[in-house]
């Protein structure tokens, strides 16, 4: 086995990976595909409405990651909604919450985080829902969002390079976590948020996805599920942030980070819009016609995840 299709059978046997192959089996139990109402596999459910589109989206978190840092736990349950919500070429408008704790002192570290990040990127707190007699800590949260122009799932195209957005401005804070956030000042970060949208609106882009616990690898494979497409990214054209193997830079979770579809003649307009944000933006792939995840380096190619053959998301029949 090369190194490249040895990199390739590591990822695909990777937890973070191999943990979004139970979003098929609750769309299942839902009666729920991409035909459904919401559009679901997009990072954010899409309800059409006269001059634009609402959104709605949602995070949970498991228990270890909680018990880990809730402070940080209770920051990612704002952040990572507000990511999906602008990753739909949206800007959004609320957020509330959902806290399980056995007593109010196990509590405040989440609400904190969740305080913090709510006043760092500006969009409010609404309410939620809270329990106080539980036997561990629970945390979700969801998210509420318009958007004028939509940035989807479902519309790579072949010959559509594929562009990765990612602040490198950060560390690692836990697990696989990339955080740029914590350190930056409230400003920079709701501009940045503000770029996708933007984008969106100027017909820069149609198609992408939040990269989430899949990291670029996993996003790739849910993105060219959802579009019907082959994706191959090119492992020589990813840099990672410094003293970063590539092999966990590939399934890493940034806090500021999104694959964007983008017609070749939008490229370089759309990469100068993050950099000129000191936001790392470059082609690292291409899509084409197919099912396959492919990685390249400088000729050689090695299957990642065929999902023609093996559905990841499995969206495309309702199982009612």
């Amino acid at each position: 086995m090369t190194d490249l299709a040895d990199m390739a059978a590591q990822l695909r046997s990777h937890p973070s990976i191999r943990s979004k192959l139970g979003i098929s089996r609750a769309t299942r139990a839902l009666g729920l595909s991409s035909q459904s109402t919401g559009k679901v596999g997009d990072d954010a459910a899409v309800l059409p409405r006269a001059g634009g589109f609402d959104l709605l989206a949602g995070e949970g978190f498991i228990p270890a990651f909680i018990e880990d840092d809730p402070w940080f736990a209770g920051w990612c349950a704002v952040m990572v909604n507000l990511s999906d919500i602008a990753a739909m070429g949206g800007r959004a408008s609320a957020i509330i919450d959902q806290v399980w704790a056995p007593d109010a002192e196990s509590a405040a570290p989440l609400l904190q985080g969740m305080r913090d990040a709510s006043a760092a990127y500006g969009v409010p707190l609404v309410g939620g829902h809270t329990n106080l007699a539980a036997p561990a800590l629970g945390l979700a949260a969801s998210v509420f969002g318009k958007a004028n122009s939509l940035i989807t799932s479902f519309d790579a195209r072949p010959g559509d390079l594929m562009i990765a957005v990612i602040d490198h401005r950060g560390s690692y804070r836990n697990f696989d976590n990339f955080c740029a956030a914590l350190d930056a000042p409230s400003d920079r970060l709701q501009g940045d948020l503000d770029l996708l949208p933007a984008v969106a609106e100027d017909g820069l882009t149609c198609a992408g996805k939040d990269i989430s616990q899949g990291g670029i690898i996993g996003t790739a494979l849910m993105l060219a599920e959802c579009s019907q497409v082959s994706i191959d990214i090119d492992q020589s054209a990813i840099t990672p942030p410094l003293g970063i193997a590539h092999e966990r830079w590939l399934r890493s979770f940034p806090s500021f980070g999104y694959l964007l579809s983008v017609a070749p003649e939008n490229a370089n307009t759309l990469c100068a819009r993050f950099c000129a944000r000191d936001i790392d933006a470059a082609a690292i792939g291409r899509v084409s016609k197919g099912s396959a995840v492919t990685l390249s380096d400088h000729g050689e190619t090695a299957l990642f995840w065929d999902h023609g053959q093996t559905p990841y998301l499995d969206l495309g029949t309702c199982h009612a």
